[in-house]
């Protein structure tokens, strides 16, 4: 009956189902055809004690945040002030997308959301100077992977609940490894830059430069009381994201004046549906992870696991290579609620710590969203920058080689991931 389950779960998939719904449908058929239709009557009750928990508050409050500060000017201020620092290098609207994505990810933490947006402000504006429509969408969607990795992160939230690891520990540990991607990127656009003599724009001028300095330590607030609340325990990570909101507002309203009241329905809109769209997800997944558990697959998995190699080495490449060729056919945060409940066994069993997988594995599924066939960023930047998608997977190509060695040195230098928070105490 499992292989039936499988052929039925994977033939949903390509015809095309939503991922949330593939997962309830297969959990009820699984039921049905094993005879344990009593186990429905405990689904319902099944589904909705997966959001029992106070850490997924962050998730609606965060998108909220990103959703107040797009609107009052706060982006803005971030992308003017990456610009008039390094916009007069050669190659320096490149260098833009990657610092700006940087300064983003503290505000929007969804790499698909930072994709869609930096697609319309940077892609135009990089063709207008000169750069190929291409290259300008290729290094929006590679930089926009720094998103889910520099805190605060709404993958890291899900893991963190999913695995029972410190969320805060966890943004603190995306930190170094975030700042290693894109100083990675913008090396690699140098070393480009220098072949194929990239544009530079004019050098701005002191003034503009201590102007825009001065816009920006309003918008640069926000992230910064968010470590630092978590870091002192003045805040949880949870209510950090409702302290950002009003920090968010503040600034909006009264500082950079640009936060129109008029348009707060539709912000709250926009939050309650993508908040409904990845807590279904989690409720659906909830159930599949159910049916996982009842068939032993976590135990078997680590059984079979043991007997391949005793190595947690070999364990962690196994791993990478599995989690990249899952992050190619599933949506990153689908494939991280069905698989961390399967995993964690294993991480336990090798040894490994939770905090150090939970960044490899955030960043692995992330990495999908460059990758075809359901590389979702890409869908998504192919569309806004208006290039071919078979275009833009040529052009992102060298970003997804480059992004997965790094993945390896994180892997296998735990260091890097784990130097932040062991200094902080965590």
């Amino acid at each position: 009956m499992t292989y039936i389950v499988l052929v039925i779960f994977f033939l949903l998939l390509i015809i095309g189902i939503p991922i949330s719904m593939v997962l309830g449908i297969t959990t009820v058929i699984y039921f049905i055809l094993n005879g344990q239709v009593t186990l429905l009557d405990s689904t319902p009750l099944r589904m909705y004690s997966g959001l029992e928990n106070f850490g997924l508050l962050a998730i609606p409050l965060f998108m909220l945040m990103g959703e107040i500060m797009n609107e009052g000017g706060i982006t803005t201020r971030l992308v003017q002030f990456a610009r008039v620092l390094f916009g007069h290098f050669r190659g320096g609207l490149a260098y833009v997308t990657v610092i700006a994505n940087m300064f983003l990810a503290s505000i929007l933490g969804s790499a698909n959301a930072q994709a869609a947006m930096m697609s319309k402000v940077m892609v135009p504006q990089m063709e207008k100077e000169g750069y190929k429509r291409e290259f300008a969408a290729s290094i929006t969607l590679a930089s926009s992977i720094i998103a889910p990795i520099i805190p605060p992160s709404m993958i890291f939230i899900i893991y963190g609940t999913l695995s029972s690891t410190s969320v805060g520990a966890l943004f603190m540990a995306g930190i170094l490894p975030g700042i290693i991607y894109g100083l990675v990127f913008i090396l690699v656009i140098s070393y480009m830059g220098y072949k194929q003599q990239f544009p530079k724009s004019e050098r701005a001028s002191w003034a503009d430069i201590r102007s825009k300095s001065l816009k920006v330590i309003p918008a640069l607030l926000i992230p910064i009381t968010i470590v630092v609340g978590i870091l002192t325990g003045v805040f949880t990570a949870t209510e950090s994201a409702a302290i950002a909101c009003l920090l968010a507002v503040i600034v909006g309203l009264f500082v950079y004046r640009e936060l129109n009241i008029k348009k707060l329905p539709k912000m709250l809109i926009n939050t309650v549906t993508n908040t409904a769209t990845v807590t279904y997800l989690i409720i659906m997944a909830n159930i599949f992870g159910w049916m996982i558990a009842f068939e032993r697959i976590p135990q078997l998995l680590v059984e079979n696991m043991l007997n391949i190699t005793e190595s947690p080495w070999v364990f962690l490449l196994l791993v990478n290579l599995a989690l990249l060729l899952i992050g190619m056919i599933l949506d990153g945060i689908a494939a991280l609620i069905i698989l961390v409940p399967v995993m964690m066994p294993l991480v336990i069993a090798f040894n490994i710590d939770p905090v150090h997988f939970g960044v490899i594995i955030c960043i692995n599924l992330t990495l999908g969203l460059l990758t075809p066939p359901v590389g979702t960023g890409l869908f998504i930047v192919s569309s806004m920058a208006k290039v071919k998608f078979e275009t833009l997977v040529k052009s992102v190509f060298p970003f997804i080689v480059i992004s997965f060695i790094v993945l390896l040195f994180l892997t296998y230098i735990p260091d890097l991931v784990l130097f932040v928070p062991r200094w902080l105490g965590m």
